[in-house]
């Protein structure tokens, strides 16, 4: 059975850094790209970023360019989310999820829909 599971989540001050990780488990890992989401309460679910399956390309959501980075160790089948300069409305809970390579493209990775596993969730939360 496959399994994301996210860690790192935590309170922390605007302008502090966090580092979320997402293991996966059962998982062809290689072959997935993944994606970050976050949802704060009472909204959607948005996209933040993404990775391709050998790390090579990136994607992010506009208002965290610059700030917040992807990676992936594909032998420790892991993803990392580092979040520098925080803010207050960064305060959200934070998803992994994979995709298919098949469904890889600009578009598609924006879409929660295009995701075929998802974690459980991190809490972030940034005190002003």
């Amino acid at each position: 059975q496959v399994q994301l599971v996210e860690s790192g989540g935590g309170l922390v001050q605007a302008g502090g850094s966090l580092r979320l990780s997402c293991a996966a488990s059962a998982l062809t890992f290689s072959r997935y790209g993944m994606g970050w989401f976050r949802q704060a309460p009472g909204k959607e679910r948005y996209f933040v970023g993404a990775i391709s399956w050998s790390g090579g390309i990136t994607y992010y959501e506009d208002s965290v360019k610059g700030r917040f980075t992807i990676s992936r160790d594909n032998a420790k089948n892991t993803v990392y989310l580092q979040m520098n300069s925080l803010k207050s409305e960064d305060t959200a809970a934070y998803y992994c999820a994979a995709i298919e390579a098949a469904r890889w493209s600009p578009y598609l990775i924006r879409k929660s829909t295009s995701y075929t596993y998802w974690g459980q969730g991190t809490q972030v939360t940034v005190s002003s």
